[in-house]
């Protein structure tokens, strides 16, 4: 079983910055992909950013430039340094973590609990 513990977020206003952190934990044999979610209230869970094995990071077009994805894999966390935030950030945003499972060689698909970004304008 792993487990995802996120840290971070809060409220700031409109051009600041914010970090959240996600620290996997359990029965993890390898990560391959460390994700980051946001949802806002009445729209869909969308992907922000992620990144890979190699250290290579895809973001949602409406946070290149602002958001960085980084990680750390001997203490298996990821971080995303959230710059220049918009009202329109502001959403849930939720840690996902794939990878392989001590367990019997299985795959694991983790999520973390959640943690709120509010950006006041």
């Amino acid at each position: 079983q792993v487990q995802l513990v996120e840290s971070g977020g809060g409220t700031v206003q409109a051009g600041g910055s914010l970090g959240l952190s996600c620290a996997a934990s359990g029965s993890i044999f390898r990560i391959n992909r460390m994700a980051w979610y946001r949802q806002a209230p009445g729209k869909q869970r969308e992907r922000v950013a992620y990144i890979i094995t190699d250290g290579s990071t895809d973001y949602a077009d409406s946070v290149k430039g602002r958001f960085t994805a980084s990680k750390d894999n001997a203490k298996n966390t990821t971080h995303l340094q959230m710059n220049s935030l918009k009202p329109e950030d502001t959403a849930v945003y939720y840690c996902n973590v794939l990878g392989w499972s001590t367990h019997r060689g299985t795959a694991f698909d983790a999520w973390g609990q959640g943690t709120q970004v509010t950006v006041s304008s």
